[in-house]
């Protein structure tokens, strides 16, 4: 028998295992209490809200990403008090739900006629998700320990919040001008016209602003891919876990803009369209898992099953359609009996492509796995005609040692007479 004391790699915690720093005694537990709280109820406000306004699904992307910026802000902020990005997350969270319920709300007061007081409330609250989403760009930069080791990013971040301060000044300049205004100019969303479609001083304001805030975040989007390519052990799994995320958030955005873009409004494809924008929740979703250190040395698995399945499937369905029109087009077989054929012979497929894929991708994407799995294999085949048991026991040990890399390794043999 083997007992293996597995810290995982370069001594980082074992998988499933939490190192949490931070008490979760104090006052920041009571305000992470206070800003969950805030959050729910927020969110919990935008069902009626969109019934009220018949604007199902226009808030899609404020609360698939809402929502897990909430449960991870809670937990950082709860177990990591010190760690900004919970509070972070709470924040961008509050500024998307609020903006995605004062806009809800604003549409049924100035575009259905909705007689509901507060309306220029709605109107001031609509523009949070802006606020919002550029929070969230604060976080990618201070992920995963929201500490900054050099001066030049320190200063980076001074000016992002400085032109964010600005920003926020523009738009509550603007709004406190247009509501200011009678009668109110409401655009086709409800909101107001003057803020929504920026012209003449705030404008100009704005687009400086903002051009300048995306070039902040595409440098700190570019600090993170540097980061990772210098980074080893736990710091190089957190930014796995970020690109991971990061890549599934993004190919949904694609898949969720072509779908929208296409111009057809059935019912079928506006659904294919929504469920596209639940990927953005993976990138909140993994930076989590990153930051709270939660089976983080999982990811070289995930990606390689994700890619595995993801190919296998893409060849099937390939392989599918190459017989469907083999057979109906070039052997002219009625169309049932080519279906039938084509689905049995891509399910016949699956296991053998399933596994030949699965050992090219651990290959390249899950390499410790892969010369474990080889390891192990290569001690199978010795152990069939072993017969000195010391040497069956060190090399026990020492392909334990290859396969898992533990800090220690003890075997016991048990002697029956």
């Amino acid at each position: 028998m083997a007992l293996v004391d597995n810290t995982g790699p370069a001594g980082a915690p074992a998988a499933g295992q939490a190192a949490v720093p931070g008490s979760r005694a104090g006052p920041q537990a009571g305000w992470a209490a206070a800003l969950g709280g805030l959050a729910v109820v927020s969110l919990a406000a935008t069902l009626p809200l969109t019934v009220l306004s018949g604007q199902l699904g226009e808030g899609i992307v404020a609360v698939v990403i809402g929502i897990p910026c909430a449960g991870v802000g809670f937990l950082v902020a709860r177990r990591q008090p010190g760690n900004p990005l919970g509070w972070l997350f709470l924040a961008t969270a509050i500024c998307l739900f609020v903006g995605n319920d004062g806009g809800d709300y604003s549409y049924a007061v100035y575009r259905l006629g909705r007689h509901l007081p507060f309306g220029p409330v709605g109107l001031a609250a609509d523009q949070l998700w802006i606020a919002g989403l550029l929070l969230f760009v604060v976080v990618i930069l201070l992920f995963p320990d929201g500490r900054l080791s050099s001066r030049f990013w320190r200063w980076a971040l001074r000016c992002y919040c400085a032109l964010y301060i600005v920003l926020l000044a523009a738009y509550a300049v603007a709004i406190a001008r247009a509501l200011a205004v009678r009668p109110l100019r409401i655009d086709a969303a409800g909101g107001l016209s003057a803020v929504d479609n920026p012209a003449g001083a705030f404008g100009a304001v704005f687009h400086v602003v903002v051009v300048l805030l995306l070039a902040l975040s595409a440098g700190f989007i570019i600090r993170q891919v540097l980061t990772w390519r210098r980074s080893s052990g736990e710091r190089r799994q957190q930014l796995k876990w970020l690109a991971s995320g990061a890549a599934v958030a993004i190919a949904s955005l694609i898949l969720g803009f072509a779908f929208g873009t296409t111009g057809t409004t059935t019912t079928v494809l506006e659904w294919i369209d929504n469920i596209f924008w639940f990927g953005l929740a993976a990138l909140p979703v993994s930076m989590g898992v990153a930051i709270l250190r939660y089976r983080l040395y999982e990811i070289d698995r995930i990606i390689s099953r994700t890619l595995a399945y993801a190919l296998v499937t893409g060849l099937l369905v390939g392989v599918y359609a190459g017989l469907v029109l083999l057979a109906t087009d070039v052997l002219s077989v009625s169309s049932p009996v080519a279906v039938a054929a084509s689905t049995l012979a891509a399910a016949a497929l699956f296991n053998p492509l399933r596994r030949r894929v699965q050992r090219g991708v651990d290959r390249r994407f899950n390499r410790a796995r892969y010369d474990a799995d080889k390891t192990v294999a290569a001690f199978a085949g010795r152990l069939k005609d072993a017969v000195d048991l010391d040497a069956v026991r060190d090399d026990l040990a020492s392909v334990v040692h290859q396969a898992l890399e533990p800090t220690h390794v003890s075997v016991w043999i048990s002697h029956r007479d």
